[in-house]
């Protein structure tokens, strides 16, 4: 079990291990853009994470491809869908864009 801090809200989430950041979020019921229900193939769920970016999976070549579409990427770029909590140490990530964390 990990502890997910969601900014710029500050709500904090626990979240089971094997649970992707995208399906913790909206069961926390926090807005977050998913168009294409999960799949990587959008890019809307992107986010940044701040903190314990190795209490998370790897980053697989479907999400590395999409990322490398998105303007504005950095280091700490993931898709909220590909991106799986271990439960190894505690996230705290940022919702970007419009309406992030309603």
């Amino acid at each position: 079990m990990s502890i997910l801090t969601v900014m710029p809200s500050g709500k904090t989430i626990e979240v089971a291990e094997g649970t992707t950041l995208l399906a913790a979020l909206l069961g926390a019921e926090m807005g977050i853009l998913h168009k294409c229900e999960g799949q990587a193939k959008c890019g809307s769920c992107h986010i940044y994470v701040q903190e314990g970016r190795k209490g998370l999976s790897k980053i697989a070549r479907e999400e590395n491809e999409r990322l490398d579409t998105i303007v504005g990427i950095g280091s700490k770029s993931r898709l909220a869908c590909q991106a799986k909590v271990l439960g190894t140490e505690n996230i705290k990530i940022e919702l970007l864009g419009f309406g992030s964390g309603i």
